[in-house]
C-alpha cells in the first residue's frame, strides 16, 4: 500500500537519517558502539550505550532519538516516553516521541490527552490519527463523534478496510453488535473481516446475537476443519451452544493498541522489520494480553537475529493461552536457530506430548529431528502429525515426502517408495519429489526409465535447480548415455560451481567420454570444495584421491563394479 511508504518516511528516517557523530569526548565512544548496535539489531546495547552517551549530553536530540528508538524495540516503553519527554523539553519534535507519549497517555487512560495531542497534530502520523482519534473519543464518552471520525478514515485512499473493521471493533465493544454485524457483513471483498482477527471477532458478535450457527459457519468457511486450539476452543462453544463473549477489543484503550498492531501487520509484509517491530511493541504495551502483538515482535526479533528478545518474547505468552504451542514452537525456532538444537529438540519433544492432538507439533519435532539425523523418531513423529489429520489431502504431500527422505536415509527404501509416490499421487508434480525418487530409483538400479522420465519433468519445472539438473546428467551417465550426460551435468556446474558432489559428477562423466585431464582438473575441485561448510555430505574425499591418482576405471574395478559401458542404442 502506499500509504507504508508515508509512515515509514514519518518515523524512522527521521529518528535516523542525517545523524552525525557527537562530538564531546565523553560522548563519542559510547555514541559509535550505540551506532553500531543499533546497525547489528542489538537492541539491548544500544539502549545501553546511547543512555551512557545521554548522561554525557542529555540535550543532544539525535542520542535521544536513537535511545528511544532502541527503547521500544525492547518493549522499554516507559523509558522511551521519558526520553520522549526530554526531545519535547529541549523544543525538539519527533514522531517516534510522539508515538510514546501517546501510547503512555492511552495506557494511562487519559483520551483527553490522546485527543489533544492528535489536534495539535502530534499524534501518530496522518494516516494512524484518525483511528486513534476516534477511539479516543470513544475512551472519552461520545460515541457519536467516534463515529463521524471513523467514516472520515474510511473517506481516505487505501484505508477503506480500516475504517470498517475498527468502525464496527467500537460498535461491538459498547454492545451494539447489530450495527458491527452489519458492517462486517456488508464489507468489499478482501477487507479485514476475512483476516484471523477479522473473523474471530465477527464470530464472537454472531454469537452474541444467537446466531451461533452462521457463526460455526463462518468459521468453516474461513478455515476448514483443521483448526488451531483457540479456533476449535471457538468452535467447541459455538457447537454445546454457548454465548461467546466479545473479548477482541473491551475497551478504547484496547482499540488503540489494536491500531498500533493493524498498522503494524500491514507493514509486516512490507520488508520493514524495524518500524513494524515499534507498533507491534506499542500494541503490547497497551494490551499485555493482545498475544498476536506478542508474537508479531518475537517472529521480528528472531527475523532480526535477535534470539534471545525473540526467546523472551515467545516466554511472555501465557501458558494457559490457547496460542501457548504456537510461542512454544516459535521459541524452538529461535533456539535453533541461534545454534542450541539440544534446547530445541526438548521444547518441542515437551510440546509433542502436552498438544498431542496438533499434527502441526509432532511436523515441526519431526522436521528437527530430520535436521539433526535422527531419522528414525522423526519417522515417528511425522507417522503422528499424518495420523493427526482428519483426512489426508493436497497439504500433506510435504510430510509423505519429508518421511520418505527419513526412510531412504534408514534403509527402509519399501516405505521410502511409498511415501515419495504417495507425496505424488497428493501433488503430482512437486519436483523435489520427483527429483528424489528419480535419483533414488537410478541409485538402486531401479526402474530407469520411470526415474529418467521423472528427472525430466523436474528439471522442466525446475530448469535453474542445480540439484535437480545435477541429477538428470547423473542419471544419463549411470544409464550409459555419457555424451548426452555431459551438457547437463555441465549446466548443473554453473549453477552450483562449488558444490563438491557436482563436480565430481561432472569430472566422472568427463572421463567417460575421454576428456580425462578436465576429469582431473574436476574432480580436484571437487576435493577443494569437499570441507566447505556447506558442502555436501555425499562426497568422498578418498574416493576422489584415488580417482586422481589412478583414474575412475582403476576405482570401479577395484570396488568391485562394473566397468563404465556406453549405452546399445541399436535397438
Amino acid at each position: 500500500m502506499a500509504w507504508t511508504n508515508v509512515i515509514r518516511a514519518g518515523v524512522l528516517i527521521a529518528a535516523v537519517a542525517g545523524v552525525q557523530p557527537a562530538a564531546a569526548n565523553g560522548v563519542s565512544g559510547d555514541y559509535l558502539a550505540g551506532r553500531q548496535a543499533s546497525f547489528s539489531g542489538d537492541f539491548k546495547a544500544a539502549a545501553k550505550y546511547y543512555g551512557r552517551a545521554i548522561q554525557f549530553d542529555p540535550t543532544k536530540p539525535e542520542l535521544l532519538e536513537r535511545a528511544l528508538l532502541a527503547n521500544i524495540s525492547l518493549g522499554e516503553i516507559e523509558k522511551a516516553a521519558a526520553l520522549a519527554d526530554k526531545l519535547v523539553t529541549e523544543g525538539h519534535r519527533s514522531q517516534l516521541a510522539q508515538m510514546a507519549t501517546v501510547a503512555r497517555d492511552a495506557k494511562n487512560e487519559n483520551f483527553e490527552a490522546v485527543l489533544q495531542a492528535i489536534n495539535e497534530q502530534r499524534g501518530l502520523g496522518p494516516l494512524a490519527d484518525g483511528l486513534a482519534k476516534a477511539w479516543a473519543q470513544l475512551g472519552m464518552g461520545d460515541m457519536s463523534a467516534a463515529l463521524v471520525d471513523f467514516d472520515e478514515v474510511g473517506k481516505m485512499q487505501g484505508l477503506g478496510p480500516f475504517s470498517v473493521y475498527h468502525k464496527a471493533l467500537a460498535l461491538a465493544s459498547v454492545g451494539d453488535f447489530e450495527s458491527a454485524e452489519t458492517l462486517f457483513a456488508n464489507e468489499s471483498p478482501g477487507g479485514m473481516g476475512m483476516t484471523r482477527r477479522g473473523v474471530m471477532a465477527r464470530t464472537e458478535i454472531l454469537s452474541q446475537l444467537d446466531r451461533n450457527a452462521e457463526a460455526l459457519a463462518l468459521l468453516d468457511t474461513a478455515f476448514g476443519k483443521d483448526l488451531d486450539p483457540g479456533l476449535e476452543q471457538m468452535r467447541a462453544a459455538l457447537e454445546d451452544g454457548e454465548s461467546l463473549s466479545f473479548t477482541h477489543v473491551r475497551s478504547a484503550r484496547d482499540g488503540l493498541a489494536e491500531v498500533f498492531f493493524t498498522l503494524g501487520s500491514a507493514l509486516a509484509n512490507e520488508n520493514n522489520s524495524d518500524l513494524t517491530l515499534v507498533y507491534s511493541r506499542l500494541a503490547e504495551y497497551l494490551r499485555p494480553d493482545h498475544v498476536d502483538a506478542l508474537l508479531l515482535s518475537a517472529e521480528l526479533l528472531d527475523g532480526m537475529q535477535q534470539y534471545d528478545l525473540a526467546i523472551e518474547a515467545y516466554e511472555s505468552v501465557p501458558q494457559d493461552s490457547t496460542f501457548s504451542h504456537a510461542a512454544e514452537m516459535g521459541r524452538a525456532e529461535a533456539l535453533r536457530a541461534k545454534g542450541d538444537m539440544e534446547g530445541a529438540a526438548a521444547v518441542l519433544k515437551a510440546l509433542s506430548e502436552s498438544h498431542s492432538e496438533l499434527p502441526v507439533v509432532h511436523s515441526a519435532y519431526a522436521d528437527l529431528m530430520r535436521q539433526m539425523e535422527n531419522f528414525e523418531e522423526a519417522i515417528t513423529a511425522y507417522t503422528r502429525a499424518l495420523d493427526g489429520f482428519s483426512e489426508v489431502t493436497d497439504r500433506q504431500w510435504f510430510l509423505f515426502y519429508a518421511r520418505g527422505i527419513c526412510n531412504e536415509r534408514s534403509d527402509h527404501w519399501e516405505a521410502a517408495e511409498a511415501d515419495f509416490r504417495k507425496a505424488l499421487e497428493l501433488s503430482p508434480e512437486q519436483p523435489n519429489v520427483l527429483n528424489y525418487l528419480g535419483y533414488s530409483l537410478v541409485e538402486k538400479q531401479e526402474k530407469l526409465d520411470e526415474a529418467l522420465d521423472m528427472i525430466e519433468r523436474a528439471v522442466a519445472a525446475q530448469p535453474n535447480s542445480g540439484y535437480i539438473v545435477d541429477s538428470l546428467g547423473w542419471v544419463l551417465y549411470r544409464l550409459g548415455r555419457f555424451e548426452e550426460a555431459v551438457a547437463p551435468m555441465e549446466r548443473a556446474a554453473e549453477l552450483m560451481p562449488i558444490d563438491p558432489v557436482v563436480n565430481d559428477h561432472l569430472g566422472d562423466v568427463y572421463w567417460a567420454v575421454g576428456r580425462k585431464l578436465e576429469a582431473q582438473f574436476m574432480w580436484k575441485r571437487a576435493l577443494s570444495f569437499v570441507d566447505w561448510e556447506d558442502a555436501a555430505e555425499e562426497a568422498d574425499p578418498e574416493r576422489i584421491r584415488n580417482k586422481i591418482e589412478f583414474g575412475l576405471d582403476k576405482v570401479l574395478k577395484d570396488e568391485g563394479a562394473p566397468a563404465l559401458q556406453v549405452a546399445d542404442d541399436s535397438n
